[in-house]
Parts: C-alpha cells; sequence; structure tokens
C-alpha cells in the first residue's frame, strides 16, 4: 500500500516528527545530555517506521517534499541576517584554518577509502564511492558522480555512493552535539569567556519576550521574504553565466548586504532577534522532512566491505574533529560550535552541520560566528575543493 502525503501534510507530519523528537529527548536523558537534534530523533523514528513498512511489504510512503526547499531557503536567509561584517572579520582567520582543514578533511576521507579498497578487493573508485565524494560530497556529490563512474565501467557506482550518504548523513547528525558538548565542558568554555553584545541581546530575548512584540516580528517576516525573493533573482543570474551554487545562496548573500547597509546606513532596521527565533524554526522543520524521508532500506543493501568501509569514515571524522579542528581553531566556545557543524557537513550536509550547532546553542548560548563561517565554508568552499580531489583521483584511478 502505498500512502501518499501532499505538500501541506508534509509540514504538518514534520511538525509531528518533531514533536515526537522533542518529547524524546524530555523522556530519554541521554539524547538531551548529548544535544542530539530533535528534528534528528523525530526524523530518524519516522524512518525506521518506513523502513519497517518497506521491508515488509505492507506500506510505503510517497512525500511531496515542495515546501522543504522553501524552509531551507528561509533559513540560511536568517543565516545570512546574522553576518555582520565585524562579525566576518572577528571570524577571518578561523575561516581560513577551516577551509584549509576542510581539504585536509578530504584527502584523508579518500586516502582511508583507498587504504581499504586492496583488503576487499575492490575497485579504487568504488571505494572512492565511500569517501569524500559521499562524506563531504553527500547526496548531491553522490548523485552527480555516481552515473559518471558507471559510465566508465564502475557497475554499482550510484547506488553504493548513495547508500553511503545517507549513512553520512544520520552519522554526522548523531557525533556532532555530543563531540561539541565534550569540548564545551571538558574544557570549561563557558566560563574562560564574554559573550559578544549581538548574542547577549539573544539571550535576553530568550529569557523575557519583551524585545518580540507583534509589529517586530512582522516585519522580520518580510525582511526574510524580501531577501528570498531577491536572492532567487541572483541566485538565476549565477546560473546563467554558468556559476553553480546550492539554490541559497543567493538569498543568503543579499541578507547578509540588507544587515550590513543597515549597519553602516541607519536608515532602517534588522530585526535579527526575531529573524534568528523564525530561523530555528524554519531549520527545524526542513531537517524533519530532510530526515523523514531517508530510505534507510539503502543502508541494508550495503555489503560487509561497505559498512566496514563506513564505521571507517566515522571513526576519522571523530577523531579528526575533536583532536585537529578544535586544536587548531582558538580552542574556545564557537571553535566547539564550529566542530559539531564540521561533523554535520563533513559526512552529510550544511543543514545537518546548522542542526548540530543549534542544539548546542539552545543547550548553551548562540555562537554567529559559527553559523556564519560553517555555511561559508560548506557552501563556497568544501565542494570546490572536493571536486579538485575527485577529478584528480579518478584520472589517475580510472
Amino acid at each position: 500500500m502505498e500512502i501518499k502525503i501532499n505538500t501541506i501534510e508534509a509540514v504538518a507530519l514534520a511538525v509531528g516528527v518533531l514533536y515526537l523528537g522533542v518529547f524524546c529527548k524530555r523522556k530519554i536523558k541521554f539524547l538531551e545530555r548529548f544535544c542530539i537534534p530533535a528534528p534528528v530523533v523525530g526524523g530518524l523514528i519516522f524512518s525506521i517506521i518506513s523502513l519497517i513498512g518497506y521491508c515488509s511489504g505492507a506500506y510505503t510512503f510517497e512525500i511531496d517534499a515542495l515546501l522543504q526547499k522553501i524552509f531551507m531557503l528561509a533559513f540560511f536567509t536568517t543565516v545570512g541576517y546574522c553576518a555582520s561584517f565585524k562579525s566576518i572579520k572577528r571570524g577571518s582567520r578561523d575561516l581560513i584554518a577551516l577551509i584549509i582543514l576542510v581539504a585536509v578533511l578530504i584527502a584523508l576521507q579518500d586516502t582511508v577509502a583507498l587504504s581499504l579498497a586492496p583488503l576487499f578487493d575492490m575497485k579504487p573508485l568504488l571505494a572512492l564511492c565511500t569517501g569524500s565524494i559521499s562524506m563531504v560530497g553527500g547526496h548531491g556529490t553522490a548523485g552527480s558522480w555516481g552515473p559518471i563512474f558507471e559510465e566508465i565501467g564502475i557497475v554499482g557506482a550510484s547506488g553504493v555512493a548513495i547508500a553511503a550518504a545517507t549513512f553520512g548523513l544520520v552519522a554526522g547528525s548523531l557525533i556532532g552535539g555530543p563531540i561539541g558538548r565534550r569540548l564545551i565542558e571538558r574544557n570549561k568554555l563557558l566560563e574562560k569567556e564574554s559573550v559578544p553584545e549581538d548574542e547577549k541581546i539573544i539571550i535576553e530575548a530568550e529569557k523575557s519576550d519583551k524585545h518580540l512584540s507583534k509589529n517586530s516580528i512582522i516585519h522580520a517576516i518580510y525582511q526574510i521574504a524580501l531577501a528570498m525573493g531577491i536572492g532567487a533573482v541572483l541566485s538565476t543570474y549565477l546560473e546563467s553565466v554558468g556559476l553553480l551554487f546550492p539554490p541559497y545562496v543567493g538569498a543568503l548573500v543579499v541578507a547578509a548586504l540588507l544587515r550590513n547597509v543597515a549597519d553602516f546606513s541607519g536608515k532602517f532596521k534588522v530585526n535579527f532577534v526575531e529573524i534568528d527565533v523564525i530561523g530555528q524554526a524554519c531549520l527545524s522543520i526542513f531537517l524533519a522532512m530532510a530526515l523523514m524521508s531517508l530510505k534507510l532500506w539503502e543502508l541494508a543493501e550495503l555489503a560487509l566491505p561497505m559498512i566496514i568501509m563506513l564505521i571507517s569514515q566515522t571513526l576519522l571524522m571523530i577523531i579528526f574533529a575533536y583532536f585537529i579542528v578544535f586544536r587548531s581553531l582558538k580552542k574556545d566556545y564557537d571553535s566547539a560550535v564550529i566542530t559539531a557543524g564540521v561533523c554535520g557537513f563533513g559526512m552529510g550536509a550544511t543543514p545537518n552541520a546548522m542542526a548540530n550547532m543549534e542544539a548546542l546553542s539552545q543547550r548553551y548560548r548562540p555562537s554567529h560566528k559559527a553559523f556564519l563561517i560553517v555555511p561559508l565554508v560548506g557552501v563556497m568552499f568544501a565542494d570546490i575543493i572536493n571536486t579538485a580531489f575527485i577529478t584528480v583521483f579518478v584520472n589517475v584511478f580510472k
């Protein structure tokens, strides 16, 4: 039996799944303690229900995820509104360091995949499908390179790459929060540093609703919609001149420009507290919808060698994040949150990185630097670096 869920029903179901995740976090202290995002918890439960239906042949879900993209665009627009030039200047050192770290991570992921390939008598290019193609690259890169590999004779490359990306999406969402929490609490980071002014305002707003009025929330919605609309035009233009970026880049850039025009001109006000609240809601609904659509049975089709290789990638990510990423940055609270974010896009996608960081922000305090740097690296630099590495390996091993 095929259960069809239309666009509006999908949003309602996502909210229900989100509340399920919140409920589970309240009842299961482990989930709350280790900062596992509520959308991930609820989404994985729904995915397991889908898996049971698929394996038993009793039912399958067909979910219309049209609005999933809208929530994603809205969220990244709110990220742009939090990006002031002052924040960029403050985080420039960490931005450069993180770009270098991502390049090292990509190289290590591919090295691990190629090193394990001879143990299982596996073709190098098929092994690469469990490396940076599906880890840092996620489903988008996996879906792009899989067919290319098959065209040059690597049978099953598409299936392996997509299944590996699914594994990475789940693993990256589960390890980021615990790693970030351990770094924060073990190093007592909250006790060692002052809180930036913008973040103080948000913290105070969360303690009291006096900063949030009906008019300010309405204007925040207008500002998000305006940046999304102009950003869509910008994204279309970039595509027309041959530049390919994720669809939310235009909205993020426009929102950042509007925020800084407001800061320097003083002609209008950006309601970034209200925008931040709306962004949290959009991220949670988007991620719940994304995880609801996971096809966990793709993981069941992985052979034992692939499972061993993917577990190795997970261990690499844990070690690299905890011992290298954090220590290569400033070893402060922002660095811990960034580290959790790297786990998200290092094994899955940028929205998963944001969810990991949001879980820490809700437990401790906001980190605007992390929310600015991680999407910049995940969106603008990781794919470029990854493509360069993959291209080299393909030409070497084809």
